[in-house]
């Protein structure tokens, strides 16, 4: 507002203000809303944002309503960073001041809290979205060093046939090690296992006799 004031000689805020809104404008959700644009100036994405450099405009209007829209319409919710990668600013107030005024809802999946619809039917589906996709990317991951060693060991100590992946898994849930069986399956596979098979005999640690 300052740099229009100076380019249109001092021209007052009432009066520049009237003028944006006989042109059509926007304000900006970034920078606490200090920066304007023209509505047709605008190249918005699909999610109804547009950036100039680090400035940014939504169709719905401010951080609030624009959080408030990207939540609702989220097919599984969105998380807090996947919020603030898209827009591109802090959003940790924003968000709980949206959940206290009850425009949004917040719920935990798994390791990260999920913002959702503050309709419950709304949420419901999002919340159920939200874990068959963790569920699914949770199942396609390769298993880490840890649960190759974790899953081996278990092995060894089982009966002296190869259990079953899904006994390995719930032996290791068990004793805290979060594991699916698909992970023990691939970990069976990679180390050529068969279950119901007879495991490996153990070299002997005696020196046999000439």
């Amino acid at each position: 507002m300052s740099v229009l004031q100076a380019d249109l000689q001092g021209r007052s805020r009432r009066s520049l203000f009237r003028d944006l809104t006989s042109v059509g404008y926007m304000t900006s959700f970034t920078h606490t809303g200090r920066y304007y644009t023209l509505e047709d100036l605008a190249n918005f994405d699909a999610l109804g944002l547009w950036f100039h450099r680090d400035v940014g405009f939504s169709r719905a209007g401010t951080l609030k309503q624009t959080i408030s829209q990207l939540v609702e319409q989220a097919p599984d919710g969105r998380s807090h960073a996947e919020l603030r990668d898209v827009l591109r600013v802090r959003v940790h107030n924003t968000l709980l001041g949206l959940v206290a005024q009850e425009r949004i809802g917040r719920v935990r999946v798994g390791k990260v809290h999920l913002y959702v619809s503050a309709h419950p039917d709304r949420a419901g589906e999002q919340m159920r979205s939200r874990r068959a996709s963790v569920a699914t990317a949770q199942a396609l991951r390769a298993p880490t060093e840890e649960e190759i060693v974790e899953v081996l060991v278990e092995t060894l100590r089982a009966a002296p046939e190869i259990p079953a992946a899904d006994l390995v898994a719930r032996r290791l849930q068990a004793r805290g090690v979060r594991i699916e069986s698909s992970h023990v399956e691939k970990v069976f596979e990679a180390h050529g296992l068969m279950p119901g098979k007879k495991k490996p005999a153990r070299p002997s640690s005696t020196p046999s006799r000439s």
